[in-house]
This record gives C-alpha cells, structure tokens and sequence, in this order.
C-alpha cells in the first residue's frame, strides 16, 4: 500500500494508476471504518489528513486525464476534512525516489540530493 508524494507527473503509468487504487482503498478503509489495512502505516499517516488525500487523489486523476486514462471514480469532497496538506512519511521523499528508482520503470524521478522532486 503507498501514496507517493512525488509529483504525479514524475511517476510511471504502472504507479500512476497503483496509486490511484490505493487512495481509493484508503479513503474507503478511514471513511467507512473498515478494518482491512486499518494499522497499516500508510493508512495511518492519513488519518485526520483527508483533505489533503482527496487533494492527492485530484492531482492523480488530473494527471491520468492527461496521459488519456479514463477516470470516473471520484471521491465525496464533503468527507474530506483536516489537515489539507501531508507532513507525515512512511518513507522521505528521498528515499521514495531511491525507491522509484531501484525499480527500473519509466518514473522519472531524480535522485540528487537537493532536487525538490
């Protein structure tokens, strides 16, 4: 399960569209209490930061409609409360590049070390 906080635009259409899944399986495991995933780490780091899920989820779909990816999902704007910006990480943003970058897929991730994204 990840969010990456990397600009959508950097990322694969393999982790592009994982990504997209994995938000809507968040937001429905924090809105809807369910427990599947409900102590994961990633899941975690969302709660009370809704908003700026629903932010991320905007900028992924943004990014999918670009590239050409349908998208019709989209998430209840009036559930997404709290913080609207995401300062808690599993990972750094540095290491999700490491991460991105082991991986050896189209991500065009950066790997210096004072390169914002």
């Amino acid at each position: 399960m990840r969010v990456w906080d990397i600009p959508p635009k950097l990322l694969c259409d393999k982790h592009l569209l994982g990504e997209h899944a994995e938000i809507h399986a968040l937001w429905t495991v924090i809105t809807k209490g369910k427990k599947g995933y409900s102590s994961h780490p990633e899941t975690i780091r969302w709660r009370g930061r809704l908003k700026a899920l629903y932010l991320r989820h905007d900028a992924v779909s943004k990014e999918m409609a670009r590239r050409g990816f349908n998208h019709s999902s989209f998430l209840d704007e009036n559930l997404a409360t709290g913080e609207m910006n995401q300062t808690e990480y599993v990972d750094s943003v540095a290491e999700q590049k490491r991460l991105l970058s082991m991986k050896g897929c189209a991500c065009r991730v950066k790997l210096e070390e004072n390169d914002p994204h």
